[in-house]
């Protein structure tokens, strides 16, 4: 079942349950979907709705640092409710030591030439990081890479 499927049936039981919040939530959500598969004008492969939610979360959590910083908790506690809701339907997060793991492959295999990449690298190694991460079929914060992957080239 993919991830349009599963938000569609829980949308109706939360119909059903008289759950507005969730309600709302979750059509937002497969308006985001619609919209995406309108544009391309064919279905959505998995990935790119996993990417979708990704994005929406990142909005999310941008909404939350924003409505913080204005001293509006209400909001914010809302936007992390939608969060966890949203989040629900993505593959299983990366804990930090599988992503560090996944990062010092990433770094002796581009650096099989006997030199080891250096901070000049970290587009490339970027690049072979994500991929496996995308592979390995676990999702992972872009920032938290990031930062890892330039404490891993800088030692």
């Amino acid at each position: 079942m993919s991830i349009g499927e599963k938000i569609q049936t829980d949308i109706i039981t939360a119909m059903k349950a008289k759950d507005e919040h969730r309600l709302t939530t979750l059509r937002m959500v497969k308006s985001a979907l619609k919209s995406k598969e309108i544009d391309k004008r064919e279905a959505l492969t998995d990935a790119e709705e996993t990417q979708i939610l990704t994005t929406l979360i990142k909005q999310r959590k941008d909404s939350v640092e924003q409505f913080t910083k204005g001293n509006r908790p209400q909001l914010a506690e809302k936007e992390q409710l939608e969060i966890a809701m949203i989040e629900a339907y993505l593959p299983k997060a990366a804990s930090e030591d599988e992503i560090r793991a996944v990062v010092k492959g990433a770094i002796e295999h581009l650096s099989q030439d006997g030199q080891r990449p250096t901070l000049k690298d970290l587009g490339t190694a970027m690049r072979v990081v994500q991929q496996r991460i995308q592979a390995s079929g676990v999702r992972a914060d872009g920032k938290l890479v990031s930062e890892i992957v330039k404490a891993e080239l800088v030692k």
